[in-house]
């Protein structure tokens, strides 16, 4: 071939199989390896997670003669729902745990942090209608409502009561499962010895206005101009929509940056990663059962907003038949902490108590675990005082 041809072939396009060359040496060299790299990644990643979730479930399990240490499914209200009951003695007070969101179960949360609830109580942690384990899209969307959740607890003290041989259970319920709780105790309180709640739940409508200047006030005091102007922008809630979405995501995030969520806690994003983790190794949750999750938060918040905005319990709730004990954070800015203690003032109760916990904000179950156990272990003695 001349030197003149050469360089004219040169100029021409590949050939058919040069580019079938190219191709395959890519395949072999470039595109198996990765793909054989990352299936052997995720498989190594789901391999170590099921092993941690294995090692956990052999580590925390109730080996007591008298324990109890069950997941089982119960119908309340015609639904099928799942709780966890565990405990070292089976004879200990039954101690039902109402959990938050609404939609978002906490078993995997409190049997990290109040493992020692165990040694005094037969601990129950029930994921709601909707929630966690107990989502099925097969659930009417009409009986999402908060009155069907109230007689749902009560099923469920009742049956519990059955189950272990007492008349009654202590109730505990944190941020939405306060406000189902402290309608259950007011609805059937023959089934309750006492009535916790935690991060309560007072009056969600003006309980949000508070939160929102608590996070404006926060963004100025730390000078993010930035963050306040964007509060201002999208006002105070109830926030509705799509759009509702996005502004009740900005307010959470400025408390978050405040500690008004967690206390000491202002970077959201690691706070909830070490709370997803837990879900993550919850040995009584498969991998499916984390997409229930996902999903039955966001079914349950949907459906439950407008009841949540229009209740309140100063209105609804001015006595109770039976002790009630308050647990509040003293930094919480999510159910604010100056709206428990005006309620607490108003409730007439045979006894009632508030109890701060002044390294807390909406959650002092998991900030200051010892001291929450060692106050519901005192209710359960009947020695519990206030600290306002």
């Amino acid at each position: 071939m001349s030197r003149q041809e050469k360089e004219r072939g040169g100029d021409e396009p590949w050939s058919g199989g040069r580019c079938v060359k190219v191709l395959l040496t890519l395949l072999m060299w470039v595109i198996l390896p990765l793909s054989v790299l990352w299936k052997a990644v995720v498989t190594g990643g789901v391999g170590y997670l099921f092993y941690r979730k294995r090692r956990l479930r052999d580590s925390s399990r109730i080996t007591t003669p008298g324990g109890v240490d069950s997941l089982d499914r119960v119908v309340l209200g015609g639904i099928r729902q799942w709780i966890l009951v565990r405990g070292e003695d089976r004879l200990k007070p039954v101690l039902l745990f109402l959990h938050g969101g609404p939609g978002v179960p906490e078993g995997p949360l409190v049997r990290h942090y109040n493992r020692r609830l165990e040694e005094a109580f037969v601990v129950v942690h029930w994921d709601q209608r909707g929630a966690g384990k107990s989502f099925s899209m097969g659930i009417p969307k009409e009986s999402m409502r908060l009155e069907q959740f109230v007689t749902d607890t009560c099923e469920l003290a009742r049956l519990l009561g059955e189950r272990f041989g007492q008349d009654r259970v202590f109730l505990v319920g944190h941020s939405w499962g306060s406000a189902v709780g402290i309608l259950a105790a007011q609805r059937c309180p023959q089934f309750f010895h006492a009535f916790a709640g935690v991060g309560q739940a007072v009056d969600f409508a003006r309980g949000g206005e508070v939160a929102y200047r608590h996070a404006v006030q926060a963004a100025r005091e730390q000078g993010l101009t930035r963050w306040a102007r964007r509060l201002e922008r999208i006002g105070p809630p109830p926030y509705r929509g799509l759009a509702g979405i996005w502004r009740a995501r900005q307010l959470r995030s400025m408390l978050f940056r405040s500690g008004g969520v967690a206390y000491g806690e202002t970077d959201e994003a690691r706070y909830l990663w070490k709370l997803l983790k837990l879900y993550l190794l919850a040995p009584d949750y498969s991998l499916v059962d984390l997409g229930r999750l996902v999903w039955g938060t966001v079914f349950s918040m949907r459906l439950l907003g407008a009841d949540l905005h229009e209740l309140d319990l100063v209105r609804r709730v001015p006595r109770l038949d039976l002790p009630v004990y308050f647990l509040a954070g003293r930094h919480d800015r999510v159910t604010p902490s100056e709206l428990v203690e005006e309620y607490h003032g108003a409730l007439a109760a045979p006894r009632k108590s508030l109890i701060w916990f002044e390294r807390s904000a909406h959650s002092p179950h998991l900030e200051e675990p010892d001291r929450f156990a060692e106050i519901l272990v005192s209710i359960a003695l009947g020695q519990a005082d206030g600290g306002s």
